[in-house]
């Protein structure tokens, strides 16, 4: 059983966590979502926490991938990091948004899930970072902080998917009272796409 076997296992990880949350993730459905034994799965994964952490790693490169944008004016970036930050996602058709609150709900608990959450956010944090340091040398940005700014559109982010979860607001106005609060910082004109 190689890479491919691991494979399946996250994406039946996934299939459960999104259908049964947390509370109801078991290492028996994930067997029976990847039509395989409980014995296979603890081959590849001792615990059940070494295989959240995994998919919670598997979630993170994926993420990593969806990060790199072909735009190379900073203010174009900064729109498709946002297309990307705020794409709706209805919790009651995917229960993946519900299944990562709850994980995040955990991280108190379990150091590796904590840890996982931190990189995601550094992740988060070190994109903006740049876009806005690039958007300041380049004279596109007004003078400004880029870790004050990472830290505040990472926190916003983050904010607007659990009250996009729990609450059913929609993103849309989140993102649009950040909009609002970049052009302050940065006198960046939202959603207008700049030709190179």
């Amino acid at each position: 059983m190689g890479s491919e076997t691991k494979s399946e296992i996250i994406d039946a990880t996934n299939s459960v966590l999104c259908e049964h949350g947390y509370a109801g993730l078991t290492v028996q459905k994930i067997a029976d979502e990847a039509s395989m034994t409980t014995a296979a799965i603890h081959y590849h994964f001792d615990t059940k926490a070494e295989l959240l952490n995994a998919f919670l790693d598997d979630l993170i490169e994926r993420f990593k991938t969806k990060l790199t944008f072909e735009a190379t004016d900073p203010r174009n970036r900064l729109t498709a990091f946002l297309d990307h930050a705020f794409t709706p996602s209805d919790p009651a058709a995917d229960g993946f948004p519900v299944a990562m609150m709850e994980l995040k709900a955990q991280a108190p608990f379990q150091e590796l899930y904590r840890e996982r959450f931190l990189e995601l956010d550094d992740i988060v944090c070190e994109v903006v970072r740049e876009i806005v340091a690039d958007g300041v040398d380049g004279g596109h940005f007004a003078e400004t902080d880029p870790d004050e700014v990472a830290r505040l559109v990472t926190t916003t982010i983050n904010g607007a998917h659990a009250r996009h979860v729990a609450l059913g607001e929609p993103l849309d106005d989140t993102r649009r009272m950040l909009e609002n609060t970049l052009e302050l910082h940065l006198g960046w004109q939202p959603r207008s796409e700049v030709v190179a």
